[in-house]
C-alpha cells in the first residue's frame, strides 16, 4: 500500500501512532476501582469493546448502565475527565511509536495532507502530539467531543477531498464505521496478540511499517 495511492491519510491516534492502548485500559480501571472488582472488570470489557468511543461516552454508559445512578452532573463529568487525564497524559507523551508510524509521518506528510481523528478529548490530543514533536506532520488534529463518523466528515469537507481518495488507519471499529459513512479507504491496525475486531474483508496490519517502503 503505497502512500502515492492517497490524496490524504487520516490517522487515529491511539493504538495507530502510539502504543498508548494499555494506559487508557489501566485508567479506566483506576477511575473505578473503588467500586469493586466486577465493576472494573465490566469497565475494562466494555472500553475494550468500543475503542474509538470519547471517554465522555464511556463515563456516562457506566454511570447508567454499571453503577445504576443518576445523569452526571457537568461538575462530575469534568472531575473524571480531570482525574482521567491525570493518569494519562504524560505515560501517553512517553509511550513507545507504533512501529513504522514516525518514519511514515515524515513520509508521507512531505507528499499530502495527513490528520489526526481521535476519541481523545482535542486539547488534550493537540498538548500529546506537540510535546511528542509530531505537530508539523499533520495539517489538523482533531478530537472529541464530537464522534469519528463527524470529525472525518469535517476534515473532508474543509479540505475538499474525494473521499475514496483518502484513507483512514485506525485500530477500532469506531473507526472502520467512521469511515465506512464516509466512503473512505480503511486500513486496520491490529497489535500482535490482540483479537482482531474487524470484519474479515478489511485489511489488517500489525504497524505501519509495511507503508514506509
Amino acid at each position: 500500500m503505497d502512500t502515492k495511492d492517497w490524496q490524504a491519510i487520516i490517522f487515529d491516534f491511539d493504538g495507530v501512532i502510539v502504543e498508548s492502548g494499555d494506559i487508557k485500559t489501566q485508567a479506566f480501571a483506576e477511575l473505578y476501582r473503588s467500586y469493586g472488582e466486577h465493576i472494573v472488570a465490566e469497565v475494562v470489557r466494555y472500553h475494550r469493546q468500543n475503542g474509538g468511543m470519547s471517554r465522555y461516552q464511556k463515563f456516562r454508559y457506566f454511570q447508567q448502565h454499571l453503577l445504576s445512578k443518576p445523569p452526571l452532573t457537568i461538575a462530575e463529568e469534568h472531575m473524571l475527565d480531570q482525574r482521567f487525564s491525570e493518569l494519562v497524559i504524560e505515560a501517553v507523551i512517553a509511550s513507545q511509536a507504533v512501529a513504522g508510524a514516525e518514519m511514515l509521518l515524515q513520509k508521507a506528510a512531505a507528499r499530502i495532507p495527513l490528520f489526526v481523528a481521535s476519541g481523545t478529548p482535542e486539547n488534550e490530543l493537540r498538548t500529546i502530539v506537540k510535546r511528542r514533536g509530531l505537530s508539523p506532520y499533520f495539517t489538523e488534529v482533531r478530537g472529541s467531543p464530537l464522534s469519528k463518523q463527524t470529525l472525518i466528515a469535517d476534515i473532508l469537507a474543509s479540505y475538499a477531498l474525494i473521499p475514496e481518495r483518502v484513507l483512514m488507519i485506525g485500530d477500532a471499529m469506531a473507526d472502520y464505521h467512521g469511515a465506512t459513512l464516509n466512503r473512505t479507504a480503511f486500513l486496520g491496525r491490529v497489535r500482535p496478540g490482540d483479537e482482531n475486531p474487524f470484519p474479515e474483508h478489511v485489511k489488517i496490519v500489525p504497524d505501519l511499517c509495511s507503508l514506509t517502503t
